[in-house]
């Protein structure tokens, strides 16, 4: 009998092409070159030849912007290689000092925002005058914050004589470094196309010097050649030690074409009659008609007080040559009643966006015979209005363009306002902070229509485990990215394991403060997946900050591969500083607050794609960051 044949030989499996000969150069060049920066990071993170096609990009970007971490110079420069394409560069500097000035102030930009920038010197702004010279766009905030920095009125100078095509300038510092006697003139060097102009702080005094200086150069015009002071200037955006009546008459003496007027003040003391705002200083505002958004704040954040000195009629003065305006703030108006809050809603007929808070007068009957009018109002603040009842509420829902309202701290409102709002079919941000509601009104949400993306329950203190699956039953489970369930005492463990349970791909998560939230928490939330993502892949912010039962054990689950997306997370620093701390430097990128500071996603780019990214490759991108090339040996044998 013949023996059998001998098995074929087993074929080797073809090797894959390398990327350079799947795909030609010029075609993944094109395809990388529509990628924002995130993207084109992580494409860099994938293999060699992606790596090699990203570093070219990088040459060639229009815009640069990394929102979401902070560089350090070693890792910023090499992504940012001599590009004459770049315009638009938008940076947090939290990790930068002023050796990274060369690399931030480029003569190709148009538009420059950095964030963060405490440990930067006032020398940026001197540099930027002298090389960004088509600069339009310039954003700084915290600038030399830090001891030891300086900040010069000679930078600022500079800045101004420079950038000559300024059409947008934020400064949030304190102008009261830049006290100089030539401090009012020197702004008639400012870009002519200076259409918005938005200050930190300035002192009362430094402010009213530059409006008369404005002013005596408008009146020299006729016969003497004067600079001219900001000729296109549309948007004002200040805040002083004290809004008075004489501060309201020079600003829309020297600024007559004035569209959108925010101002703020804090005093540290009681103002007297001669420093405050009075009914004939409203009565001064917009007397040239053109203004459509109006902000008017007295903050609480050193002194109890408010605008004693106004009272309806002031408000009703205003609101007759207001009648244009499309967005109103009125914040510490505690003598202005329903009358002169009607007055407003009922003169302006283009009104969008109404903001009223420390309303302590305002009730329902704002609200009562809205629906009479033609009014369409999309954004809708109502903080500390305390006489503010379901009744005004249920009125308010007949707004259906209603796209985000915030009723924190209006102590009265319940469940039934919150069953007149789950059926507003375009409702995407509401915050219920300190009101009275209870799990029913979390039902009312879950079996509603509006497509929330960001609801805050922080001190519902009626709120109950019961109330998660009640919100997570029906469509907000496949909408909503932000959640704050801070401050509320009877949520616990278990309520947080039914949240992760849902698995809601959520974005933000806040719990603070919250007695009986633990490690179980941590652990439910580092284990939930997503859509067959990795474990806690949705979470970009997580705030535990005095959780009373989280222990150094819960520092453990923040390790990789756990919660690889998360950029931010509030935690005890007392819990066990050795962890933390050992935390912090296994996970570089992540922004921890231990001292019970709030986080936020304010800092991030608003304009990016950051949110429809669903990839849980972030760990690739830090390690790409961090060490150059995370290539595999099989990507390595294949692409030889």
């Amino acid at each position: 009998m013949s023996p059998p044949p001998p098995p074929d030989p087993i074929e080797p499996c073809p090797t894959p092409p390398a990327m350079d000969a799947a795909l030609p150069a010029a075609v993944v060049a094109t395809i990388l070159s529509r990628l924002d920066v995130r993207s084109l990071l992580l494409a860099a993170a994938a293999c060699r030849g992606l790596r090699t096609c990203a570093s070219h990009a990088l040459a060639f970007l229009p815009s640069f912007h990394l929102l979401e971490v902070a560089l350090t110079n070693d890792l910023l420069r090499p992504l940012l290689p001599p590009n004459p394409s770049l315009r638009s560069l938008r940076l947090d500097c939290a990790r930068l000092e002023d050796d990274a000035i060369g690399c931030l102030a480029r003569s190709s930009l148009h538009e420059l925002l950095l964030l963060n920038c405490e440990n930067i010197s006032g020398r940026l702004l001197c540099e930027l005058g002298a090389t960004c010279r088509d600069l339009r766009v310039l954003s700084l905030n915290s600038l030399g914050e830090r001891r030891g920095l300086v900040v010069n009125f000679s930078d600022l100078q500079e800045l101004l004589n420079g950038c000559s095509q300024l059409e947008s300038l934020r400064l949030a510092l304190d102008f009261s470094t830049f006290d100089d006697t030539n401090f009012g003139r020197v702004w008639a060097s400012a870009s002519e196309r200076l259409s918005s102009l938005e200050i930190g702080y300035i002192p009362m005094t430094m402010l009213l010097e530059l409006l008369a200086a404005v002013v005596e150069a408008q009146q020299c015009m006729d016969y003497v050649k004067t600079p001219v002071f900001f000729p296109s200037l549309h948007k004002l955006c200040l805040t002083v030690d004290f809004i008075t009546d004489h501060l309201i008459g020079a600003i829309s003496v020297a600024l007559p074409s004035l569209t959108h007027l925010d101002l703020q003040d804090a005093p540290i003391i009681e103002p007297t009659s001669s420093s405050d705002l009075t009914n004939a200083g409203l009565q001064q505002i917009n007397p040239h008609g053109k203004l459509k958004h109006i902000s008017l704040m007295r903050s609480q954040e050193f002194l109890v007080t408010s605008f004693r000195r106004v009272n309806d009629l002031g408000i009703l003065l205003m609101a007759d040559k207001c009648s244009n305006l499309e967005s109103v703030c009125l914040g510490g108006f505690s003598r202005v009643t329903d009358t002169g809050f009607r007055a407003i809603i009922h003169s302006c007929s283009g009104l969008h966006k109404l903001r009223v808070s420390h309303g302590s007068h305002l009730t329902d009957l704002v609200f009562h015979d809205i629906i009479a009018t033609s009014l369409c109002l999309t954004h809708v603040s109502l903080r500390w209005c305390k006489l503010l009842t379901d009744v005004g509420i249920e009125r308010l829902s007949f707004n259906k363009d209603l796209n985000v309202l915030d009723l924190r701290d209006c102590r009265s409102l319940g469940d039934e306002a919150v069953r007149a709002l789950s059926c507003l079919p375009k409702l995407q941000t509401l915050s219920l902070d300190g009101t009275d509601i209870s799990d029913e009104a979390l039902k009312y949400l879950g079996l509603g229509t509006c497509p929330l993306t960001s609801l805050s329950l922080r001190g519902c203190r009626k709120l109950t485990n019961d109330c998660i699956p009640l919100l997570f039953a029906g469509s907000v489970k496949q909408s909503l990215q932000v959640l704050d369930i801070s401050r509320i005492p009877s949520v616990t463990d278990d309520g947080i394991v039914l949240l992760a349970r849902s698995r809601t791909p959520l974005i933000e998560l806040r719990m603070r403060e919250n007695p009986k939230i633990g490690d179980a928490a941590v652990m439910a939330l580092a284990s939930m997946q997503v859509d067959g993502g990795t474990y806690g892949s949705s979470l970009q912010l997580l705030d535990l900050y005095d959780c009373g039962g989280i222990t150094p054990l819960a520092t453990r689950w923040f390790k990789k591969p756990y919660f690889p997306r998360l950029r931010w997370l509030g935690i005890t620093g007392s819990l066990n500083r050795v962890m933390v701390d050992a935390l912090a430097r296994s996970r570089p990128f992540l922004h921890m607050a231990c001292r019970g500071e709030e986080l936020g996603t304010m800092l991030w780019d608003t304009y990016s794609d950051w949110y429809r990214h669903n990839d849980d490759d972030l760990d690739e991108l830090e390690q790409w960051l961090l060490d150059g090339e995370p290539v595999s040996d099989d990507d390595t044998i294949m692409e030889e």
